[in-house]
């Protein structure tokens, strides 16, 4: 909401005049530089100007930014490549440099984008777009008043044209509590553009803070009403609600958008204050803990709150809540090899059936084995295990199934996800960390085994998107932090292998070897991973992470 595109080369004629070669030549010019009805045409055009090696450099550059846009759908560091050359072309295109600024960004490479537009303002000191852009990067940052600076500075140099600028100065003005600056700042948007979503979603919010909750209301619903699935508005409703006092509202919002996207920190957060407020403080504790651990693909300043607010409501929550039962030892088990919409796994459902053995045989109070789990199902027995986790001193999950990482971001898979598009994980799959949230309520071991590190199957026709880049195999790497310990069947980027028998090398050695007496769990994984590396000859090694708290030791059997 913060932002305007500037990657507008395949939709709008940003680059003024043409500098014609030969007829042919010509022609391609003129296709490549100007709006197409089919983007395809005007992509080919322009890479028949790059392979002629006829171009003028201006008409070089413009055909190097329209195919570096299309690139960024692939790959962004080669659509970034691609908008370097083109300012090699022609330096003087501020167009492209703010172009790559935004594109650095969304590859959260910050101090790049910064120095992008700090270029372009160097070359043009009145260029809206790149103090708009700046803008919103500062916001992000949390520096408030060089953001409002940059806004108002986009406004001074384009105030009759560009309403971004004015939407996100309003929304400073409204942190500040300033609302008669921002009520003024959103009737210039609207003389501008009396339907655009960011007036509407960010007035919203205002009129929210000022108490006029009718009015905050109506601007909401009036875009909810064109895009009902909204899940940035309808955080913005619910809140407006939740202030209201009418708590049936603003739950019926918070659980649209958890249906939506189960990773919602937003909606996890205000729901927790729901909760709080209903003194269901298991439930508030259980969704503050999902706001402190799902992902976003970056923290804008209304998540980042969101997500900070939640961390001080558990840590305060969990220091009142039921205390943990000594020696009480949990543990969940998921095997998913049921799926649906990929090709199906022999192996996890019996991996899973080994391990849950081996733990109640071992002396485990709860022992939970849930196979082949569907999306809603895994965030249903995910929420169940983080209250049974509050009240014991270790809490132990082992998952077996398909997962991977998209966009940096590790993804164990339900048996009912479809994956047509990349950015599809963030609300067809559960991410690691909403795992991890479940363990972190035990007072002692918490920890997270991850026999998951196969092949994506969805590669051959995901769709891939500007905002994430994937890996089509195995688990990135995750330093948890302190207290935890996460252990992958595999090391980062290969997969784990399912054996030649009825279990996967993995669970063989951890059914094997949690068995072995007198065994700190330090250095029990350590014999996993040497017994996983010689029976697999080498083509598999388990990686683990982080550790337990140092003062004490853990014990599996023994001790």
């Amino acid at each position: 909401m913060w932002r305007t595109l500037f990657l507008s080369f395949i939709g709008l004629n940003l680059f003024g005049g043409l500098a014609l070669a030969g007829p042919v030549l010509a022609d391609d010019v003129t296709t490549c530089r100007e709006k197409q009805s089919d983007a395809r045409v005007r992509l080919d055009a322009c890479e028949k100007l790059i392979a002629s090696a006829q171009a003028e450099p201006k008409d070089l550059a413009v055909a190097l930014a329209v195919r570096g846009e299309n690139l960024l759908a692939k790959d962004f560091d080669k659509g970034i490549a691609d908008f370097g050359d083109a300012i090699k072309a022609d330096p003087e295109n501020l167009r492209i440099v703010v172009a790559r600024g935004w594109a650095y960004e969304r590859k959260g490479r910050d101090d790049l984008a910064m120095a992008d537009y700090n270029l372009a303002l160097q070359k043009r000191p009145n260029y809206a777009a790149a103090y708009n852009n700046r803008g919103t990067l500062y916001l992000r940052k949390g520096a408030l008043q060089s953001a409002f600076d940059d806004f108002t500075q986009a406004i001074k140099f384009a105030p009759t044209g560009f309403l971004v600028p004015y939407t996100n100065r309003a929304r400073i003005e409204t942190m500040n509590q300033d609302f008669d600056a921002a009520l003024a700042d959103f009737a210039k948007a609207e003389a501008i553009d009396p339907n655009a979503m960011q007036l509407h979603s960010n007035r919203c919010v205002t009129y929210g803070a000022m108490g006029r909750y009718d009015e905050a209301l109506a601007d909401c619903n009036a875009l909810l009403a064109r895009m009902p699935k909204y899940q940035y508005v309808l955080s913005n409703r619910a809140d407006v609600y939740f202030a209201k006092g009418d708590l049936d509202g603003a739950l019926k919002d918070y659980n649209t958008i958890l249906e939506i996207n189960p990773n919602n920190v937003r909606a996890h957060a205000g729901r927790g204050l729901l909760f709080e407020r209903r003194r269901d403080l298991a439930q508030a504790r259980a969704d503050y803990r999902s706001a402190a651990f799902a992902l976003a693909p970056y923290d804008d300043i209304e998540i980042a709150k969101a997500r900070t607010m939640a961390r001080e409501r558990l840590a305060a929550l969990t220091a009142e809540g039921p205390t943990a039962a000594s020696g009480r030892r949990v543990a969940l088990v998921i095997g998913n090899g049921g799926y649906r919409n990929a090709h199906p796994l022999e192996n996890p459902p019996r991996d899973a059936r080994l391990i849950a053995g081996v733990l109640k045989d071992l002396g485990f109070q709860s022992v939970t084995l849930a196979n082949d789990l569907t999306r809603d199902k895994f965030f249903d027995t995910l929420h169940a295990f983080a209250s049974e986790a509050e009240k014991a001193d270790w809490a132990v999950v082992y998952y077996a199934g398909h997962g991977f990482e998209i966009g940096g971001v590790n993804y164990l898979v339900p048996v009912d996800a479809k994956l047509a598009v990349d950015k599809d994980a963030e609300t067809e799959a559960v991410a690691l960390e909403q795992v991890i949230g479940a363990v972190d309520g035990a007072r002692g071991l918490r920890l997270v085994m991850l026999d998951a590190c196969r092949d994506n199957p969805f590669a051959a026709t995901m769709k891939h998107t500007i905002e994430l880049k994937l890996v089509d195999r195995g688990f990135s790497n995750i330093e948890p932090s302190a207290g935890f310990m996460v252990v992958y069947a595999a090391k980062h980027g290969e997969t784990a292998l399912d054996g030649t028998g009825a279990d996967s090398p993995f669970a063989l050695a951890v059914a094997r070897d949690l068995r072995e007496s007198h065994v700190e769990v330090r250095k029990l994984f350590d014999i996993v991973r040497d017994d996983v590396w010689t029976s697999t000859r080498h083509a598999q090694q388990p990686f683990t992470y982080g550790s337990p708290p140092g003062r004490e030791d853990f014990y599996f059997a023994g001790k």
